[in-house]
């Protein structure tokens, strides 16, 4: 259940998210996302998130103690959902973009999570930061594939994670704009292969999620990406 409450400051608004389960009624998740009154992207909760986290709670039972790392966090939610399921998370977007670093470090406050590590990183460029991280096991990318300039970049990052663990998983949202943009021919490019969910796997085939109003009637896709092993 998705709540907006007079908890603002300021240009800040707090959007709250119930996730819930089916199966085990008594099982919840609340999470509280500021929104930054402010016409950067990064500031709202979009679409792709909220499936991104329903997928995160759906198979919450796979995150705990778990390196996560998410690209482009914005406002954090699949971030934020992925820690307070017992990740060990790290926040990144632009490194020149210290607003929406910001935005993580906000919603890491707003859910009382202490131990998530917020950084700059950019798409594509190979730097220290991103050769200093630690191993991963799951890269997260709510609408990362945004702008088709873009997608190669983030393909080359999610590579170069894939150095320190060849099993990481990249798990990523994508809201479909248009069908002249693909992604296929970098896969092959970069030896990845990508496995497309079907929403009603994990409960996200409808347009409320988490008692808000997202993703609405946008059409989005749930893939997972990984290396291609030598036999393919």
């Amino acid at each position: 259940m998705m709540e907006q409450r007079g908890a603002e400051t300021g240009s800040t608004a707090c959007r709250v998210f119930t996730f819930k389960d089916a199966k085990a009624p008594q099982e919840s998740l609340r999470v509280c996302i500021p929104e930054v009154l402010d016409p950067q992207y990064g500031m709202y909760v979009w679409p792709c998130a909220v499936v991104l986290a329903q997928y995160l709670w759906f198979y919450r039972d796979q995150l705990r103690g778990r390196a996560v790392l998410e690209l482009g966090a914005g406002v954090s939610l699949p971030g934020v959902v992925a820690a307070r399921c017992g990740a060990e998370v790290i926040l990144s977007d632009g490194s020149d973009k210290p607003m929406c670093l910001e935005n993580c470090r906000r919603s890491c406050e707003a859910n009382g999570l202490q131990d998530v590590t917020v950084l700059g990183l950019s798409w594509g460029d190979v730097s220290p930061g991103l050769l200093l991280l630690p191993k991963q096991d799951i890269v997260l990318g709510s609408d990362v594939f945004y702008d088709p300039e873009d997608f190669e970049d983030v393909l080359v990052t999610f590579v170069c994670l894939l150095r320190k663990n060849p099993k990481a998983q990249f798990w990523t949202t994508y809201q479909v704009r248009s069908s002249d943009w693909s992604i296929e021919a970098l896969l092959h490019r970069w030896k990845l292969d990508c496995v497309t969910v079907p929403l009603a796997d994990f409960d996200a085939d409808q347009p409320e999620l988490a008692g808000s109003t997202l993703p609405g009637n946008h059409s989005i896709q749930m893939m997972i990406l990984t290396r291609r092993t030598e036999a393919e």
